[in-house]
C-alpha cells in the first residue's frame, strides 16, 4: 500500500483501480534514463519472472513502465504516475528516476525485492496513484568502517544496494585505522602485505578478557575499488574514501616504521593493533610522512574519480583522536614546531591537515574530516563531519564550511538499541529506532545562511564489535531506515513526528528487509543467535548529552 512507503514521500494522491503488469508489459527508458532502465529491468525480471521486453518507443510500453527525464522537477526529485496507460516515472535527473523506480519496487510489494520469483502465479499490480517526491538533504549517507573488521567486496556491493533501496546517496568508506589498512597502494606494497591483517582480535570492549586467536584481515585491490565506485555510480551513490591521519595509523606504521615517532618509541616493534580504543602511536609530523601520504592519495584518486557523483570530489582524511603525547616527547616534532613558527602540538596537527587541504584543492578535490580539524582553521573549501555532537557542526557552519551532521550521541549505530541484557556487546547510549527517527540534523540557532551549510546527515557504523555481516546488519537495521526518512523526508520538528505511523509502515518494510536477506534487529529484541552472552561491552547509562 502507498502508506507503507519508506522514506515517506512529500505527496501521494490515490486514484481508483490498479495497473496490472503481465507478460506483455514493456519497459521504456527515455533519453538519459538508459542506465536506470537497465538496472530496473534486471531487478524486475529477476523478482517477477516476467520478460519485461525493452520498448523502443513510449507507446510500446503501454500498460508497462516508462522512464523519462523532467528537468523542471529538480535534482533527485521524481514523479510517479500509475494509471490506465501503465506506470510513468519521471525524474529531474537520472538519480530522481532511480528514486522513483525504487518507490515502484515498494509499491509492487516485498517480493519485488527478491532475486527470483517465489510464486509463479503471482499477479503483479501497482495501485493507481500519483507520487510527488524530492529529498530534503543533498547528502544522505552511511559510513562503513571496514578497517576494524574487514567487509569483503561483495558485502560492500550489497550495502550499496541496500542504500539505494532507502534513497541514500553517499557511502563513506573508512579504509584505514590502527587495526587494518584496506586499500592497495602499489608503490607501498607493505601497507597490505603487513598492514592489512592482525594476528588476533579482542572480542568485545577493550577491557574484555576474550580473544579471537585467528588472524583477521583483507583488503581491496585497486580494481575492487574501481568496481565499487562504478557499481555505486550506477545507483547514483557517491563513494567518499577515508584515509585517517595523523592518528589511527598504527597499521601504516607497522608496515613502514619510519612513519612513526622513531625517536620516542621502537616503531619497528609495532604490529597491527589487535585491540580497541584510542592509540598513542601516531604519525610523525615530518616532510617524509607528507610525501608518503601524497603518494597514497595520488593512487587513491585514480580509483575514486571526481566525476563519479556529486560528492565524489570529497576525500576524507580523518583528523580525529590524535593523541599528541609522542609529539611532546619527540625532538623531531619539537624542531618542526620551531621551524614552522607554530605555537604548540595542536597547531602542528593543523599544519599537517592544512597541507593535505591545499594538496587536494590543487587537484580539484575537497577535503572533509572529523570536527577536530577545525582547530587552527580550515581552507574555505574544506568540509566537516560533526561527530562529537552538534557543536562542531555549528562552529563549522558559522565559519562558512559545509557540514555533514553525524553526532555520536544520535546516529552512531554501533551504540546499543535497548537497555536489556540480551543486546549483543552493548556499546554506548541506548539509541532506539524512535530515537533515530526523532534526530534532527540541523542544529537550532543557525541563521538561514548557516543552515544552508548543512549538506545533510549520515549514520556511522563502527565495527570494533561487529565481526561479520550479520552483526553489521543487526546494528544498522532497522535504524538506517529511520535515518533514511530523516534525511529524505520533510518531517515536522522531532516532538511532532508521527513515530507510531512510522512503526506501522515498518511492518511492511520488515518484509522487504526479509526479502533482501537483512539480519535486522526484530522489534521484540534479538533472536537467540543474535545475542552475545558473556561478551563485555561498554554501556553508558542515561540519555546522551546535548553537545
Amino acid at each position: 500500500m502507498p502508506t507503507s512507503l519508506i522514506p515517506a514521500p512529500r505527496g501521494v494522491v490515490a486514484g481508483a483501480g490498479e495497473t496490472r503488469l503481465t507478460e506483455a508489459s514493456g519497459l521504456y527508458a527515455g533519453a538519459g534514463t538508459e542506465g536506470v532502465g537497465r538496472w530496473l529491468g534486471g531487478v524486475l525480471r529477476a523478482a517477477t519472472g516476467l520478460p519485461w521486453r525493452e520498448a523502443r518507443e513510449p507507446a510500446e510500453a503501454h500498460e508497462g513502465v516508462r522512464l523519462a527525464l523532467a528537468p523542471e522537477l529538480g535534482p533527485e526529485a521524481y514523479r510517479l504516475v500509475s494509471g490506465p496507460a501503465g506506470v510513468l516515472v519521471e525524474g529531474g535527473d537520472a538519480a530522481g528516476v532511480l528514486h522513483g523506480a525504487q518507490t515502484l519496487r515498494q509499491l509492487l510489494g516485498a517480493d519485488a525485492f527478491r532475486r527470483a520469483p517465489v510464486r509463479r502465479d503471482r499477479v503483479w499490480t501497482v495501485p493507481h496513484l500519483t507520487v510527488e517526491d524530492a529529498p530534503r538533504f543533498r547528502w544522505r549517507g552511511l559510513m562503513l568502517d571496514v578497517a576494524r573488521h574487514f567487509m569483503p567486496k561483495e558485502g560492500v556491493l550489497r550495502y550499496l544496494d541496500l542504500m539505494s533501496a532507502h534513497k541514500l546517496n553517499v557511502l563513506h568508506l573508512h579504509l584505514t585505522d590502527d587495526q587494518g589498512w584496506r586499500v592497495e597502494i602499489r608503490r607501498y606494497p607493505r601497507l597490505t602485505e603487513v598492514g592489512s591483517w592482525r594476528a588476533r582480535t579482542k572480542i568485545g570492549h577493550r577491557a574484555s578478557e576474550l580473544w579471537d586467536e585467528r588472524p583477521h584481515g583483507g583488503h581491496y585491490t585497486q580494481d575492487d575499488l574501481r568496481e565499487i565506485v562504478a557499481y555505486a555510480a550506477e545507483r547514483h551513490i557517491s563513494v567518499v574514501p577515508e584515509i585517517d591521519v595523523p592518528g589511527h595509523s598504527q597499521a601504516a606504521i607497522a608496515a613502514y616504521p619510519e612513519l612513526g615517532n622513531c625517536d620516542v618509541v621502537d616503531t619497528a616493534a609495532l604490529t597491527v593493533w589487535d585491540t580497541w580504543g584510542i592509540n598513542p602511536n601516531v604519525l610523525a609530523p615530518t616532510e617524509n610522512t607528507l610525501r608518503f601520504y601524497e603518494g597514497v592519495l595520488e593512487e587513491l584518486l585514480e580509483q575514486f574519480p571526481a566525476d563519479a557523483g556529486p560528492f565524489s570530489p570529497f576525500v576524507h582524511i580523518g583528523g580525529d583522536e590524535c593523541v599528541k603525547d609522542q609529539w611532546r616527547e619527540s625532538k623531531t616534532a619539537r624542531e618542526q614546531i620551531e621551524k614552522l613558527g607554530l605555537a604548540d602540538e595542536d597547531a602542528l596537527q593543523s599544519w599537517f591537515i592544512g597541507h593535505f587541504d591545499r594538496w587536494l584543492a590543487d587537484r580539484g578535490r575537497r577535503l572533509i574530516g572529523w570536527d577536530e580539524i577545525l582547530q587552527g582553521g580550515l581552507a574555505p573549501g574544506a568540509a566537516v563531519s560533526s561527530w562529537r555532537g552538534y557543536a562542531g557542526g555549528i562552529a563549522a557552519a558559522r565559519a562558512g564550511h559545509d557540514v555533514v551532521m553525524c553526532p555520536e550521541q544520535q546516529v552512531y549505530l554501533d551504540h546499543r538499541q535497548d537497555a536489556g541484557p540480551d543486546e549483543p556487546v552493548p556499546i554506548g547510549y541506548v539509541r532506539t529506532l524512535e530515537d533515530v527517527y526523532r534526530f534532527e540534523p540541523v542544529p537550532a540557532g543557525l541563521t538561514p545562511e548557516e543552515r544552508k551549510r548543512v549538506l545533510g546527515t549520515q549514520a556511522n557504523v563502527w565495527t570494533e564489535v561487529m565481526e561479520d555481516q550479520g552483526r553489521v546488519d543487526y546494528q544498522t537495521f532497522p535504524r538506517l531506515a529511520a535515518l533514511a526518512e530523516v534525511a529524505w523526508s520533510e518531517l515536522p520538528a522531532p516532538d511532532g513526528r508521527d513515530f507510531p505511523g512510522f512503526e506501522r509502515r515498518m511492518t511492511e518494510h520488515y518484509r522487504r528487509l526479509d526479502a533482501l536477506g537483512v539480519a535486522y534487529r526484530p522489534p521484540t529484541g534479538p533472536r537467540p543467535w543474535q545475542r552475545r552472552p558473556r561478551v563485555l561491552g561498554r554501556p553508558i547509562d542515561g540519555p546522551p548529552p546535548a553537545l
